[in-house]
């Protein structure tokens, strides 16, 4: 019962967040700064979400081995990306080294 509540309680906050973008509109104005500091939050929130699945992927303590495949793929990924700037193919290349990894050693 107490997880209905939390789910219905994390979506009437969340509905309630939303719908005052609407209301309000343009009425509310951030400052420059603010909207800076706003622009790096989806990219925080995605480095903690995948950073702890590469590195620890069964969350029992780090796996800094050539033998876990999310390592190999995000070190072979976060290359290509510096050197292509090409996402598209980052995303499938890293998920190619990841399965194949994964084949070849698991």
């Amino acid at each position: 019962m107490s997880a209905t509540l939390t789910i219905l309680g994390m979506a009437v906050i969340t509905f309630v967040v939303k719908a005052l973008v609407f209301i309000l509109g343009d009425r509310v104005v951030f400052s420059p700064n603010l909207k800076l500091a706003l622009g790096f939050v989806p990219v925080t929130v995605l480095t903690a979400i995948i950073v702890p699945m590469v590195l620890a992927p069964h969350g029992q303590g780090l796996e800094l081995s050539w033998r876990n495949p999310q390592l190999v793929a995000a070190v072979f990924a976060v290359l290509l990306c510096a050197v292509t700037r090409h996402q598209l193919l980052t995303i499938l290349s890293g998920l190619l080294v990841f399965f194949g990894w994964q084949y070849l050693v698991g």
